[in-house]
């Protein structure tokens, strides 16, 4: 696998990549690629510490002549999404990704990729250990636990860097200039409920929502794909309004930031009404079927007949359950009127469990503008308080808002038509980046974004471009050539 990867050009890049992919780096388990990263720095004889939450900062003075110019921030988050398909067995915890190529991309066998933030991460190593690329006065900012709170990045106190200008790594389409982002809040339902007894003379059903697409619940929330949550709710709301169903348990998607892609429940119902439920599913899937066949061509919604358990919900909270998961917004909430084809506010209903006595549901509200992320943050705490939840909003982090009279844009901007005799697109998107939380800190700090293409973040077929790559790298080297003096 690793050598396959090691002679992709540009080498320096792939190679410090693959070292990298090597390491265990979950987020908020991101102890052993702390150690490593402190490690890579100390080695190369660099200033190298750790602050107080974990991010690792690694300075590097400049290169030979190029003493006067600006000094710069160059930034990228350590920690990767761990997303698996069900049938891959494979311990985060433990093992390196494996990759391989596929053509123009670099995938992993049933995992993530780990290319968000990986290419970025590998891409500053490398420039640090080289003698051979110019560039200013070099701070390398790696963030923790970006995916999952941006704690690395809220952490980070004023007054540790002193570059004047952040270059974040972290865009994922090699012709895409960040200027913006949205933020986010994470919206969290819980509440208990009471065990009954499963009914007398009745089958239990195994309900397998599965194949979906998943992805990016910021990037690719606007693409209508579908989500395991809501699919399964929808079957659910159907089975529990016309049949006498019991729900036992429900386990449907994983983390905040990834759109589900799986589901699964149990249900109990009368012995009587079998052949009723399953024909009226029968054609609720293929209902289903027919809205996603061009989306989610895989998608696959089984029945299974399974061991009947003891105890179900009680009809009470299941109704309630089922209805505000119905009413609860998810996707698009609304698009900018300010800028053109941006997502300005969303919700992902990224987690549905229901078990042993408690309900949880867990939404990532994101936005650009914060009385939006606000306003339907609330819309969704309302509803779930009527089902009798208490409802907490937490991890709430800031968007960037957009300079377009940046001067570093201006720079990028230039050196992008130069190289590709066409224009940027110069953008905001709809997700997290830590720009606008590093700007809270570091309000003088001039910040743009950009990075290699990458498709299927956050889901285990995410896969980095090899021809965007060497374009990207070659964009960063020039970057860092034409870094304006001071």
């Amino acid at each position: 696998m690793s050598q396959e990867i090691r002679n992709l050009k540009p080498n320096v890049l792939w190679n410090k990549f693959a070292d990298l992919n090597a390491v265990p780096r979950a987020s908020k388990k991101e102890e052993q690629i702390i150690a490593f990263m402190k490690n890579f720095g100390e080695n190369l004889g660099f200033e190298t510490f750790v602050d107080k939450v974990g991010n690792v900062i690694i300075k590097k003075p400049a290169s030979p002549g190029m003493e006067d110019r600006k000094p710069i921030v160059m930034q990228s988050h350590l920690d990767m999404v761990h997303q698996k398909n069900n049938d891959t067995d494979f311990d985060f915890d433990t093992q390196g990704i494996d990759m391989y190529v596929d053509g123009d991309w670099v995938r992993a066998r049933g995992t993530t990729l780990g290319a968000d933030n990986g290419l970025g991460v590998a891409t500053i190593m490398a420039i640090l250990e080289s003698n051979e690329i110019k560039h200013p006065p070099l701070e390398a900012l790696f963030t923790i636990d970006e995916e999952t709170g941006m704690t690395g990045a809220i952490g980070l106190e004023g007054g540790l860097l002193k570059g004047e200008i952040l270059l974040n790594l972290d865009t994922e389409e090699d012709d895409e200039i960040g200027i913006g982002c949205a933020g986010g809040i994470d919206v969290t339902a819980t509440r208990n409920y009471i065990s009954e007894k499963s009914k007398e003379n009745s089958t239990a059903y195994l309900i397998t929502v599965k194949g979906l697409q998943g992805g990016h619940s910021g990037m690719d929330i606007h693409k209508g794909l579908g989500n395991a949550n809501k699919l399964m709710n929808r079957l659910l709301f159907k089975a529990t309004e016309e049949f006498s169903v019991q729900v036992a348990f429900i386990d449907g998607g994983s983390l905040r930031n990834a759109i589900p892609r799986e589901s699964n429940a149990q249900v109990v119902l009368s012995n009587t009404q079998k052949e009723a439920f399953l024909a009226e599913m029968k054609l609720l899937v293929q209902d289903i079927n027919a809205e996603y066949k061009t989306l989610e061509p895989t998608l696959k919604i089984e029945f299974i007949e399974a061991t009947k358990p003891e105890k179900v919900m009680d009809t009470d909270a299941q109704e309630l359950l089922v209805k505000s998961i119905y009413a609860a917004h998810n996707g698009v909430f609304r698009m900018s009127p300010a800028i053109e084809d941006l997502v300005e506010t969303s919700n992902n209903i990224a987690r549905v469990l229901v078990k042993d006595g408690k309900i949880h549901i867990g939404c990532l509200t994101r936005s650009s503008v914060e009385s939006s992320k606000m306003d339907l943050a609330n819309s969704l705490r309302s509803n779930f308080e009527l089902m009798g939840c208490e409802v907490t909003l937490t991890g709430d982090y800031p968007g960037w808002e957009p300079n377009p009279d940046s001067a570093i844009l201006k720079v990028l901007d230039e050196i992008y038509f130069k190289m590709n005799n066409q224009k940027a697109n110069i953008a905001a998107c709809h997700a997290g980046l830590e720009c606008g939380i590093l700007g809270k800190n570091y309000p003088g700090m001039d910040m743009i974004s950009f990075g290699p293409t990458i498709r299927g973040a956050h889901s285990p077929d995410e896969r980095a471009s090899i021809s965007s790559a060497q374009k990207y790298w070659k964009f960063v080297l020039e970057i860092l050539e034409n870094i304006p003096k001071k």
